[in-house]
Order: C-alpha cells, then structure tokens, then sequence
C-alpha cells in the first residue's frame, strides 16, 4: 500500500517536471491567487467594514410630495441625510468625477495612474504636492477615520479594496453623497445643499455645484461664512478644471464665477413640531417618514397662528387641525403656535390633549336621536326651566326661549334641548356609541357613568378626535379614524348614524351664525357655505369651534394649556373666526346641490315630552310673571373647583317692568328692565328668592344652596 503511494508521487513529480517554465509560473499564480482570496476572504470576515456612520442618519419627515417638513440630528449631533446619485444635478456628478476621480468607474478602488503621478509629482518637489485618493478611498476614510500616516493609508487602501468587493459603483457614489463633509455639522450632499443653498441637490445651479465640490477637500477652511474669499478661489479651480476637461464651455464658467457665494448657513425646516415628533417615535429604524402634511398649508396654518398670537391674552394657545374629508388624512396640524415657549407650554400638543369639548358635541346627539326617532328637525322641543333629578341646566344667555325646533336649538346652541334630548337617548348609550366609533370620552375623576352633563362640555375629548367626528358628517356619519402618514392604510368607515341625519346636521349647521364681523360663508366669493358649530367649555377655559365643507374639516382650539380661565374665551368670539380665516388658505370648491326638502314631521315626533315627570310645562306668558328659575325646592350647587362660589342667575318672564329681585327680602341690585340677574352666595342654605314686577305682582321660590 506504501509502495503504490510512492508511485504515484514520483509520477506527479515527474509530470511537473516535464511541463515548461512558463506553465509552472502559471500554475503557481494560480495556487498564489486561490490562497490570497481565501486569505482575504478570512480577513473580510474577520475585520467586517465599519458601517455604522452610514446607518446613523438624521430622520427626515416629509410632506405628501416628498418636500422636508422636519430633520433630525444624528445620535452624533451631525446633519447626515441619506444621498441618492439620482436626485443630484448632473452637473454636480459630472463635476465631482472630473475633479475628484476621473477613473472612478475603471479603478478596482486604487488608480494605480493616479499613485503614479502622485510620486512623481511629490519626488520632482520634494514634498507632497498631490495625493491620489480616490472617492472609494474617501469613502473608506469617512467610514474609519485614521490618523493620516504610512500605515493609515495602508489601511485605507485595503478599505478600499473591500469597500469595491461588497458593493457597485453606483452604491460606493450614494455612500460619499451622504457621508462627505461640508462644514461644520453638515454632511452629505442633500444636507449640504439645502444648508447652504436652501434647495435640493437636484435643483444646483453649475456655481453651487463646483462650490460643493470644492467644499470637501477642507471642510473647515472653506466654510462660505468664514471665508467666502477662499471658497469663492476653491470653486473657481473647479470650474477651470471642468473647462480644460471639456465639459463646460469658457462662457458658461465666466458666468459661474460671476455668482455670489454663500454667506451663512440656512435652517433646516421645522415644520409641525408636535407631530413629526410623533411620528417619527411612532416609526423607529425609519431615516424618511413621509406624512400626509400639505407642507404648503402647513407653512401657511403656523404663519397665520403667528400673526395672532398677539391678540390671545397671556399664556394662552391654540391648536388648529385641517382634515381631507375625502380620505380622512391631516392635510395640517399644528399643536401649538410657539412650539417650546414656557410661558405658553408650547411643547404640550393640544391637538391631543383632551379637554372640555363645551357644546361641540351637541350635533352628534341630535344625529343619533334623530336615527332613532326620538327628535326630527322640525320637532318642537320646550326651552324652559326643567331639572334632570339634580340637575339643572340653563343656556349660555341665562335666557329660557320657549318652544323652538329641534333645528333652531342646535343653531343657537340651545342647552336644555340637547340635554333633554340626551335623556331620551341615555348618556351610556351615547358615550358607547362614539366608544364603537373609536372615540373615547375621559370621565371626570371619579364618575363611574356617563351623565347628562356631557352633552354640555362634562366630559374631556381632544381636538383631533372632535375632528374626526365632524369629518364623517362630509361622509354620510361614517367615521373614518385619521391618518398622518402616507406609509398607513386607511382605516375602515364605520358608522356613527345614517346619512340622512348627517345632511340634516350639515344643513341646520350652514345655518348658525358667523363670528362677529364675518360675513357668511356662503356669500364669500368662492366659497362653498361652510357648516359650523362652537362650544365654549365651563369657566371660559375652552374655545372651540369646527368648521365642514364637502371636501375639509377645520378643528381649532384656543385656550391656556394650564386650563386657566377667562372671562372672554367664547367659541364664536374666539376659535371661530379662525376657522374662517383657515378656509381661506384652501382651495375653493364647487358649491354642492341644495338639500331636498325634509319629510313630514311624524305626529309622535311633532314635539318632544320631557323623558322624566315634570309636572305642568311652564311655558313663558307674556302676562304673567314668572320665576323660571331657580326652580322651587331645587338643591344648586354653586361652589367653585378653585374655591369660592359661582353666581346664582335669576330669571323671570312676563310681568311689567322694571322687575325687582330679592333674596331672602334684601334688594340683588336695583330694579330693572332686564328679566334676569346674578346673586351672589355667601354661604350655604336654604334661602327664598323673589321677583316683583311695576305692578306689584310677584313669584318665588324655596331652594337650597350647596
């Protein structure tokens, strides 16, 4: 057995022996090449290229085009935003190449023509007077940063090499795009023009260009707001070098030099702060996050929020929402109008922040008794004194109106209508309702149930969730979570009630007034009507109003983030003004047809009873005077949550005026021709109150004050 292998050894020799020179040579480069590629295959395993500059990108959220709305530093403090050889002017590639690496697409990484002239040109100087990097050796330096030395360019070059083994031409050209230096904090290419020119690569100017080709060679030195006079030189010789490569013409380059240069750094945009915040939390790993934003709208909402910040009172705010009916996206959002300011708490988002919605959320009780046939718009419902067990609610007016239509009390807002219609349709009914639709109510601390209090702003709610409630009613009452990114699907349509209730709502809701000194939005010169409803939340803390079109909902909220009340805060004084002023940074839309004429009321739905027994309706009489409220044997509460006491209103009807009113037979103020008036409680108890009118006639009233 030891023999044969013997043999065959001595064959093989033999036949290596017989071969020529020139084979051997050949074979043995081939053994040599086989074990330098399993050589530097281990090696590649063994010291894998550093890439983690290159996944350390700042986050760019963007707008529904694409357009920057927000960057976001690097975990380094760096502006690198991620490069793409297809989005940069080609005179900036083409001017790159030939002043940087004229080989770059025939090199295998090093351009061993490049080292050869390099030498040459150093040892006739006698100092370094050139360098041969190319922009695969750049790379590989701008991944590994090295001393610059014998050793550390030994390890670029290997670099080098491998940076080509891994990966194309195409992709080594993105990565110095995005991990070239220019000047401070800015890197890349996208960073660097937008920076420094306030555009994008793809729109350079062939100036710009040869000035960002310069710019890398020493970032520091060359800044163009420390030294424009150098940087205007360094762009020159890139011009001149593209002129003697042929590819500008001497008249084209004339007029590039004539360009001024830059003299200081633009900011990168910062556009809805709060929600590119959000989204970009929402979205990790992510470097481009495209929104639905309108970036053209969103400028426009914040600039306009700017120019009235100085009408709002002191440490006051607003947040302000813009829906695409259509789709339910957010075309704009802006969650406050100095985001970060400490005396506004500017970084709080009221946009989703909940907050006492007032009356805004009246239609949507009208809507679901009107599909369950507990009220139509033309079913008279009895504005008068009533109590609800304990509670006993009164209009914003302090006013008690009589018998009105359904419609005319949602126009105007009307309490006790909506209260009373909310006790037909029972609040847990209600609350789940909106619950089914996915939006949640927040409870007062400390309420296991949903009362009737809601329907009057007892109950917290944010903006966008309002909103979206006043979207659906563009879409037939079916409510369509929104959307804030382009990369989200839509959410499924469910519906809140028929759509029939829905054009009943749009219809009554074109009808309320404008805010004052605002004409109608349906005589404003292209302008579809708009339907709008408002809400003023208890104490004056809250604003609101929302405005509706076919095709966008406008939510704005105005009011102290802290919750601080005042004593002029209204939702048509306030909030709705600035829903007008938003649909004019709209486009216009086509006037959409006039709502059919509404059904006959059914006869048990011609006028609404009170849910629970009230005795006889006190209906007001002109001749006759009444106390309407407070009503005898009631128990009010008055205290305050800050402390101290609330005012009791006193009101009254018929009888010949001036009226007098007295509490426990002392004066509240002299006689009067208004039929209302505000008493002041020192203490709890019982008291009686009375009302004598100029013939002597007068009515009371037994209460008790807690």
């Amino acid at each position: 057995m030891i023999r044969g292998e013997r043999g065959s050894a001595s064959r093989v020799v033999a036949w290596w022996r017989r071969r020529s020179r020139w084979t051997r040579l050949a074979s043995g480069a081939v053994v040599a090449a086989a074990a330098g590629l399993v050589l530097a295959s281990g090696l590649d395993r063994t010291f894998p290229l550093p890439m983690e500059r290159l996944n350390d990108l700042s986050v760019v959220v963007t707008d529904r085009k694409g357009q920057p709305l927000r960057v976001f530093p690097t975990r380094d403090g760096a502006w690198r935003l991620p490069g793409d050889r297809a989005q940069v002017a080609s005179i900036y590639l083409d001017l790159l190449l030939a002043y940087e690496d004229r080989r770059f697409y025939a090199h295998p990484g090093v351009d061993p023509l490049a080292v050869l002239r390099a030498l040459g040109q150093d040892l006739a100087a006698g100092r370094v007077v050139s360098g041969a990097s190319t922009l695969t050796m750049q790379v590989a330096h701008l991944l590994e940063p090295r001393p610059r030395s014998l050793l550390g360019k030994g390890r670029q070059v290997a670099r080098a090499l491998q940076l080509e083994w891994h990966f194309d031409k195409r992709q080594i050209l993105d990565m110095y795009l995005t991990l070239a230096p220019f000047g401070g904090t800015l890197q890349g290419i996208e960073a660097a023009s937008r920076s420094w020119f306030g555009k994008a690569p793809a729109d350079l100017t062939v100036a710009e260009a040869a000035l960002l080709v310069a710019l890398p060679r020493q970032p520091s030195r060359l800044r163009p707001d420390r030294d424009p006079l150098a940087v205007t030189r360094a762009r020159d010789a890139v011009l001149a070098r593209a002129v003697a490569a042929g590819l500008l013409d001497p008249a084209r380059a004339a007029q590039a030099r004539g360009e001024a240069v830059p003299t200081g750094r633009q900011p990168f945009p910062g556009l809805a702060p709060h929600l590119t915040a959000a989204v970009r939390r929402a979205a990790p790993g992510l470097s481009v996050i495209q929104t639905t934003l309108d970036g053209d709208l969103q400028r426009a909402v914040e600039g306009l929020a700017r120019r009235l910040l100085p009408t709002l009172l002191d440490g006051a705010g607003m947040a302000i929402l813009v829906v695409d009916n259509h789709d339910a996206t957010v075309l704009a959002h802006l969650g406050a109008p100095d985001y970060g300011a400490a005396q506004r708490l500017g970084w709080i988002d009221m946009v989703n922040a909940p907050r006492s919605p007032g009356s805004t959320l009246k239609p949507f009780i009208y809507g679901l008794g009107f599909d369950e046939h507990i009220v139509h718009p033309d079913t008279v419902i009895d504005d008068v004194s009533t109590r609800f067990g304990d509670y006993a609610p009164r209009n914003f007016d302090k006013a008690f109106h009589g018998p009105v239509t359904a419609a005319e009390a949602l126009q105007r807002s009307l309490n006790i209508p909506a209260v009373e219609i909310l006790d037909h349709l029972g609040p847990l009914h209600f609350v789940d309702a909106l619950a089914r639709v996915g939006v949640r109510l927040r409870l007062p601390r400390g309420d296991d149930a949903p009362g009737l209090p809601i329907a009057l702003g007892g109950v917290g709610v944010t903006l966008r969730d309002v909103t979206t409630l006043y979207s659906a009613l563009a879409r037939g009452g079916k409510v369509m979570a929104l959307r804030d990114r382009v990369a989200a699907p839509p959410a499924a349509s469910v519906p809140l009630f028929s759509a029939e209730s829905a054009a009943q709502l749009l219809d009554i809701l074109r009808g309320a007034s404008a805010p004052p000194g605002m004409m109608p939005s349906v005589i404003r010169a292209g302008r579809v009507a708009v339907a709008l409803k408002t809400g003023t939340s208890f104490g004056f803390r809250d604003a609101w109003a929302v405005g509706v079109t076919p095709r966008f909902t406008v939510g704005v909220w105005v009011g102290r983030p802290d919750g601080t009340p005042s004593p002029d805060r209204m939702g048509l004084s306030q909030a709705a003004p600035i829903v007008y002023q938003v649909f004019d940074l709209l486009p216009g839309e086509s006037p959409v047809a006039p709502p059919l004429p509404p059904p006959p009321v059914p006869v048990l739905l011609a006028h609404l009873a009170p849910a629970r027994p009230q005795g006889p309706i006190r209906l007001p009489d002109p001749n006759r005077l009444q106390l309407t409220f407070p009503v005898r044997g009631s128990v009010i509460e008055l205290s305050h949550p800050d402390g101290g006491w609330d005012a009791l209103a006193i009101q009254a009807t018929g009888g010949r005026r001036p009226l007098s009113f007295l509490v426990d037979g002392r004066p509240v103020g002299a006689p009067s021709r208004e039929r209302d008036a505000e008493w002041q409680p020192a203490h709890a108890g019982p008291i009686r109150v009375t009302v004598i009118d100029a013939d002597g006639r007068s009515d009371a009233a037994e209460v008790e004050v807690r």
